[in-house]
């Protein structure tokens, strides 16, 4: 890795990072509990996007992983930049990023319910388990090539897995078969993947070829990363974000024709999707916080995206619903048909209470 400049924090960064959290911790519940209380075709069919296709396709739910993984490796030039400045040699580099490798996945891992002691049962994948995965080979290709050579190893990535599907026979079924039934990812899920399989019935959502693809997005997070360091003006760093953000966009528009956009599969054509509208996304965050110095509207979001992590395990180990109903109990059971929505923004504002707490005690979880 070339370090150019010293790192320095990006607003937009914490920010973007807990709008896009704000969904997974309660506010895609709200916000289809409020649409399908207003109940017209419009507003049900916004309440669609805030799930996934039931295969191929593309919801507004999708980015969502996606983006994060993509500001996983946004954050990642930062973070070692600072810490080649304090002198740290490679082997201890490495030995953190395996050290956060092994506890986001043992966290991914009680967040499946480990403690149950179900073996059998147990998901020995899922989200937690492809960030550390995705990130751990992001890193040590970022660590060992040059800045200009990250976009030669996101493209040559993308391209050997889409050749994989293509060229690799499922018995049964042949090759480049992209139905839940008969692509390769789910068959190998079948042949070496223990445990329970979510969330299709073939394979796993977060199988275990299809993290390979995923490092893309932590690949490409960190190519803006870089380009946020340099000494570039704003408005040459803008001007690159657009550019690339639309070139990505199109590109998979195009390339879903002969390889569909697929979040299951994680194929190219949805690296590119997200990668495009994440770059674009962040685009927007840092001109307006970064830029022009609107900060005090994302204030909420950044109070999230500072203990990202934290809030994703707690929430699935603790029902903070049964908090939000000491308090408005009286309240939520005259609410009628808007009885739903109010207790989902309630849950919702008492993760974000909870998390305001760590902030103000600055308390952060640096996983």
């Amino acid at each position: 890795m070339e370090e150019k400049t010293k790192s320095a924090r990006v607003k937009s960064i914490d920010a973007l990072r807990g709008f896009d959290m704000f969904w997974i911790t309660g506010g895609d519940a709200f916000f289809v509990a409020l649409f399908t209380f207003f109940g017209t075709p419009f507003f049900l069919s916004l309440a669609k996007q805030l799930d996934h296709p039931a295969w191929a396709g593309f919801h507004f739910y999708d980015i969502i992983f996606a983006l994060f993984l993509f500001i996983v490796g946004l954050s990642l030039p930062f973070s070692i930049s600072k810490r080649m400045e304090r002198g740290e040699t490679k082997k201890t580099l490495y030995l953190h990023i395996f050290k956060r490798t092994i506890l986001l996945y043992l966290l991914g891992m009680v967040y499946n319910g480990l403690f149950d002691f179900n073996f059998e049962t147990l998901r020995y994948t899922g989200v937690l388990h492809r960030i550390a995965i995705a990130y751990m080979f992001a890193s040590i290709i970022i660590l060992n090539v040059k800045q200009k050579s990250l976009i030669i190893w996101a493209v040559a990535i993308t391209l050997v897995y889409w050749l994989v599907l293509l060229l690799v026979p499922v018995p049964g079924f042949g090759a480049y078969n992209l139905t839940p039934q008969g692509n390769l990812s789910a068959y190998l899920d079948q042949q070496f993947l223990p445990g329970s399989f979510c969330c299709y019935t073939y394979g796993d959502n977060e199988g275990l070829i299809t993290h390979i693809p995923a490092a893309v997005n932590v690949l490409v997070g960190s190519l803006i990363g870089f380009r946020l360091i340099k000494k570039d003006s704003d408005k040459d760093k803008i001007r690159t974000f657009l550019i690339s953000g639309s070139i990505l966009v199109v590109v998979a528009l195009l390339w879903n024709f002969i390889y569909p956009i697929n979040k299951y599969l994680w194929t190219g054509s949805f690296v590119s999707l997200t990668c495009g509208i994440s770059i674009l996304g962040f685009c927007l965050f840092y001109w307006i916080i970064d830029v022009k110095g609107y900060t005090k509207w994302a204030f909420p979001f950044t109070v999230i995206g500072m203990n990202s992590i934290t809030i994703y395990v707690l929430q699935g180990v603790f029902d903070f619903g049964i908090i939000a109903k000491i308090f408005i109990h009286g309240f939520y059971t005259n609410m009628g048909a808007f009885q739903a929505p109010f207790y989902e923004l309630c849950v919702v504002a008492a993760k974000w209470l909870f998390l305001y707490f760590l902030y103000k005690k600055k308390i952060f979880l640096k996983v």
